[in-house]
């Protein structure tokens, strides 16, 4: 049986979705679902069972799971770069991912594990998944604080042999809908140039960044998932990896191809960045691929044209989920 946490959020049902193409439906999902629309992700995949993140946990600790568990792909986690609450993202992000990894290593169970490009911070020590930098790095906020802490109690317990972490960048794509502000920029600007005809993006308040130009590693879901499945099917690479393009693009970059995906003119307005967030704003970020591609991973990734398309035609324009997708 493969868990699957965070189970109905972005990545994790995409997730889901790619294991159900693949003929895999031995799988148990966890989260929780409260009043928003995520249980919509799930609509269409196929699973063994749901469990509320809470009683899941609850029952791994009683080391009373009622199922044999080959693999937990750990992706449930609060990931709101706003959150303020320091306290609930130690328990929800640092003490849950501690107690599932325990259990993996004591069952001989495969666990991976999301971690964040957040946890970078600003860039200055570069975006190397090297686990001898880890130490180095300084967060802007507290969730990728919060993933920081896993990553080096991962470290100081020598478990980066026996486990994966991955460092996901910008990702983008179907199913992020429910997401509130945390949607990426793909998605939030598809709705204002549908109900305005245009977008509004930051301006820079850096020199050497043109308004606009600020630089992400922008990743679509479907690249960013298979990324992840290559560690399921290889339990001999471990340690800490990126999962990214390799390669910054502008946002100005990433709205055109949306214009160009909806055949309208592109029309940008530059708004002023709030100033409670001035100074946790990344100017740029560009994952470091080569420690992923030395594991044997040589696919190509979509840059953000390509995936920006697939992204508007087959799942905005058409208002379905990875669930109702034909593909």
């Amino acid at each position: 049986m493969i868990v699957v946490t965070g189970g109905a959020g972005f990545i994790g049902s995409a997730l889901v979705w790619k294991l159900n193409k693949m003929g895999v439906n031995n799988i148990v999902v966890v989260d929780e679902l409260e009043l928003e629309d995520k249980w919509k992700n799930l609509n269409g995949l196929r699973f063994e069972d749901f469990y509320h993140k809470d009683d899941f946990i609850e029952l791994l600790l009683k080391r009373a799971l009622p199922f044999k568990a080959n693999a937990i792909i750990h992706l449930g986690a609060c990931s709101s770069t706003t959150e303020k609450d320091a306290d609930y993202l130690i328990d929800n992000n640092f003490h849950y991912s501690q107690e599932l990894a325990k259990y993996c290593l004591e069952k001989s169970v495969r666990f991976i594990y999301a971690s964040s490009a957040a946890t970078y911070g600003d860039g200055s020590n570069g975006y190397n998944d090297d686990e001898n930098s880890l130490e180095n790095l300084r967060p802007l906020n507290m969730y990728g604080y919060s993933k920081h802490l896993f990553d080096l109690w991962i470290k100081r317990n020598a478990l980066h042999d026996k486990m994966v972490g991955l460092k996901y960048f910008n990702v983008y794509g179907p199913n992020e809908y429910h997401k509130g502000d945390m949607r990426s920029v793909v998605h939030k600007a598809f709705e204002q140039v549908r109900d305005y005809g245009k977008v509004k993006l930051f301006k820079s308040y850096k020199p050497e960044f043109k308004d606009g130009e600020q630089k992400r590693d922008f990743i679509y879901v479907k690249n960013a998932v298979d990324m992840t499945l290559f560690f399921l099917e290889h339990e001999d690479k471990n340690g800490i990896y990126n999962i990214g393009r390799g390669h910054a693009q502008t946002w100005i970059e990433l709205v055109t191809a949306l214009f160009n995906a909806l055949g309208k003119p592109v029309n940008i307005e530059f708004i002023d960045m709030p100033e409670e967030i001035r100074g946790k704003y990344q100017y740029f970020t560009e994952a470091n691929l080569t420690k992923l591609r030395n594991a044997g991973y040589d696919k190509t990734v979509m840059n953000v044209s390509d995936g920006v398309s697939d992204y508007v035609k087959n799942f905005l324009l058409k208002n379905i989920y990875f669930g109702m997708s034909k593909e």
